[in-house]
């Protein structure tokens, strides 16, 4: 009885983990979703692209649209610098200026810190990536 009650959860733990978290525009609408391992869904849950654990980001064909480094780092698929993501959460062009934040609540806001989403339990440079580099929402 224990055992397949554990069974039975833990089923529904990794059922509830293979779907991903929702990505939500201001107005909480669902515009996707990204799962614990990459991969990057439309509303429709159709596959728009992957997040590698390597740090390439790709299209929903494996190519390589970009890189988002360990150091934060966002590029293109030719190595070029598009912008930054500090620890803090500030989200960078090429030139440092500020685009907006993500914060460690997982709430996405533009450079005047206007709530532009939410990407709650999902790691901020995916969330960054998201909304302002690679799957950007129409706004």
């Amino acid at each position: 009885m224990k055992k397949s009650l554990v069974i039975s959860i833990l089923f529904l733990v990794f059922a509830g983990a293979s779907f991903g978290q929702a990505v939500e525009d201001s107005s909480r609408r669902t515009l996707g979703y990204i799962s614990t391992s990459g991969t990057v869904e439309d509303s429709s849950r159709r596959t728009l692209g992957y997040f590698t654990s390597g740090g390439a980001v790709e299209d929903s064909s494996r190519r390589t649209l970009g890189y988002i480094r360990d150091n934060g780092t966002v590029e293109d698929s030719s190595r070029r610098t598009l912008g930054y993501i500090t620890k803090s959460g500030a989200v960078e062009d090429s030139s440092r200026r500020t685009l907006g934040y993500v914060t460690s609540g997982g709430a996405v806001e533009d450079s005047s810190r206007r709530t532009k989403g939410y990407a709650r339990g999902i790691k901020q440079e995916w969330a960054a990536g998201f909304f302002f580099f690679f799957f950007k929402p129409s706004e």
